[in-house]
């Protein structure tokens, strides 16, 4: 499918005016030379989620965002599926019980990992506040999108991107009854660099705007303008110090989470395939240095793996880039998984105090169906709210299918268990 141009930048898939309008915004605001929008995009906080945005003189942590390299990290185990089927709903509960999963939970056994020795924590003032806060939470998911599955691989024939009368066009592709006994079983974690990274963006944007570094924050409207910072300036060299050390961090967590659940598998890992979003790169296109800015859009060169996931209830591909005039118009980027149609308040409903306890009340979505249906198809959830439903999200292959031009699909893998913060957990971390 070809993408659109909206006033000179390249749109791919359908989107609502207001997350066109971010875009353009954006882009305006610091006379970027590029952007574009993928398929998977949604309004977002100053920059639309599956934004690219490619600056020459200004680097900007609202269009980085909160969750500072969020990414995902995907491996191929030694195990199929028939050495865990049966054992499944105990392996879940393990993967639930031992990971940790929600906003602002320490990890119970805390890893000293080389990243802490790193000279950026004293070189760039106010990083040294925050060190305990990063050393306590290195390895724990939080809440949200972000979490922990088993898949297992399938024909990719069955699962093309255009369907057809022989492909399984089911959300969750072919069924669990007809997955062979030797389909290699995957791990897959999604998420960032927790706490952190949200200290490290409010922080900055606290700093650009006259405030302390850790003065009180505000949580920002949806429709704040871009925050730009000279690359030049002392406080941008600054800040992108501190978003490639949380990009570092981010990285050592997915790292962990991946060993944990292998060694609850007593499984090893074959093959891995590690990416992220919500950072900036400085990257050469068309001839000139620029930051570019991804906000839950990944990079995806010619030769470059990725791994997408899709809602809890559907797909996830590996795929690898390749060069064509869709991926140089893209700034060689992708979608990040399948795109938000449907907010998390009208999903869950709204947050309120009942009982002493934070709940939702009055969301669109049956979240008992929603297990039920799950449990169904085979697919074991562990977690998970109204909010992460399959409904709240586009379908995956239809949202691959606008960026066919750029990747060839490597590795097609079926959900089979399902790891999420439990549905009552408070997420102030935004993507």
């Amino acid at each position: 499918m070809p993408y659109r141009i909206r006033e000179n930048f390249p749109v791919w898939g359908e989107h609502d005016e207001e997350t066109l309008r971010q875009l353009v915004t954006c882009a305006r605001a610091g006379s970027a030379p590029a952007a574009a929008l993928m398929a998977d995009g949604h309004k977002g906080y100053s920059q639309p989620i599956g934004g690219v945005v490619a600056y020459e003189r200004y680097i900007s942590p609202s269009g980085v965002g909160f969750d500072i390299a969020c990414g995902n990290k995907a491996v191929r185990t030694n195990l199929t599926w028939g050495e865990i089927r049966r054992d499944l709903p105990r392996i879940m509960d393990a993967i639930f019980n031992t990971v940790s999963f929600g906003i602002g939970r320490r990890n119970p056994q805390p890893v000293d990992h080389p990243l802490f020795d790193d000279p950026t924590w004293r070189d760039v003032k106010h990083l040294q506040k925050l060190k305990t806060l990063a050393y306590e939470q290195l390895g724990t998911v939080g809440g949200g999108n972000h979490y922990v599955d088993l898949l297992v691989e399938v024909d990719r024939d069955r699962w093309a991107l255009e369907p057809g009368p022989d492909r399984a066009d089911q959300p969750a592709g072919v069924k669990v009854e007809e997955i062979p006994d030797s389909a290699p079983v995957w791990v897959a974690v999604h998420f960032g660099s927790r706490g952190f990274g949200y200290k490290v963006a409010s922080g900055f944007l606290n700093l650009a705007a006259g405030k302390p570094f850790d003065g009180t924050f505000r949580e920002p409207g949806m429709d704040m303008p871009p925050t730009l910072i000279p690359v030049s300036s002392e406080l941008g060299q600054a800040y992108i110090a501190a978003m490639n050390l949380a990009g570092r961090y981010a990285y050592a967590g997915r790292d962990y989470v991946v060993d944990q659940v292998l060694g609850i598998l007593g499984a090893r890992a074959t093959f891995a395939v590690h990416n992220h979003h919500n950072f900036a790169w400085l990257e050469e296109h068309g001839g000139r240095k620029l930051w570019v800015i991804r906000k839950g859009a990944t990079p995806l060169w010619p030769g470059q793996l990725g791994f997408v996931g899709g809602s809890m209830g559907d797909m996830a591909v590996v795929i690898r880039g390749v060069e064509s005039p869709e991926s140089a118009a893209a700034l060689y980027s992708t979608i990040h998984g399948s795109g938000r149609v449907m907010s998390r308040t009208q999903a869950a409903g709204k947050w309120k105090r009942i009982g002493g306890r934070r709940v939702r009340v009055g969301g669109v979505v049956d979240m008992d169906q929603v297990r039920r249906q799950l449990k169904a198809r085979g697919i074991e959830l562990r977690g998970g709210g109204a909010d992460e439903a399959p409904v709240v999200y586009r379908p995956l292959r239809e949202v691959l299918r606008y960026h066919a031009p750029t990747f060839e699909v490597l590795h097609v893998l079926r959900p089979v268990g399902v790891a999420m913060a439990p549905p009552e957990e408070y997420d102030p971390y935004q993507d």
